[in-house]
């Protein structure tokens, strides 16, 4: 039984059936300080609402993205508390089934019409003799199908792809687009606040 259901029942054993305080608490195995305890927690009514809207803007936005979301507006709040009204707001993002696609629902992507419109990017793995594992990072132009990087390292964190993205936007300027797989690399906080900046 959790907390909020034994204080209700002992609040309806004292109302209901007229038991002592002392001996609703007792039949449910509550303490009566415990029963007796006021929050002293301030009213987050503003930021609940905020997070339930941002929520069902993005359903698939886990809470520290929208620790991030929520920091861009100005609210600033610790990530445990922001991760505790989110699960008490039941706001949880349910894991996707397999991916059923209608036939002929996707548009096919527009081709560029010149250099510097569209960069892709990917990754390739592959190991040594000795059994360790690394990554290649390939940046492509989609224009010219020149490649603009070939960046090879055991791990290629979410910060690193920052770090190599803005050293060929240095050399060479921006893209108007940039695509990709969605790899776990380009969902994560670093990419984010990279992409923001």
């Amino acid at each position: 039984m959790t907390p909020g259901l034994r204080r209700e029942a002992v609040t309806w054993a004292i109302r209901e059936e007229e038991y002592s305080q002392r001996r609703a608490c007792r039949l449910i195995g509550m303490d009566p300080k415990t029963w007796r305890y006021a929050s002293r927690r301030p009213d987050d009514a503003a930021a609940r609402g905020r997070l339930r809207e941002l929520a069902q803007e993005r359903r698939r936005f886990g809470y520290r993205r929208l620790h991030i979301l929520l920091g861009r507006e100005g609210m600033a709040m610790n990530h445990k508390k922001l991760f505790r009204l989110y699960r008490e707001e039941w706001l949880s993002v349910r894991r996707r089934g397999g991916r059923k696609r209608e036939p002929g629902t996707r548009s096919p992507m527009m081709l560029p019409d010149g250099p510097n419109q569209r960069w892709s990017l990917d990754f390739v793995s592959d190991a040594l003799n000795n059994g360790r594992r690394f990554r290649v990072l390939t940046v492509v132009d989609d224009y010219t199908r020149e490649c603009l990087a070939l960046v090879a390292d055991t791990s290629l964190s979410g910060e690193r792809l920052g770090r190599e993205l803005d050293r060929i936007g240095e050399h060479r300027g921006w893209p108007l687009m940039i695509v990709s797989d969605n790899g776990t690399e380009m969902t994560s906080n670093a990419i984010l606040a990279w992409q923001e900046k």
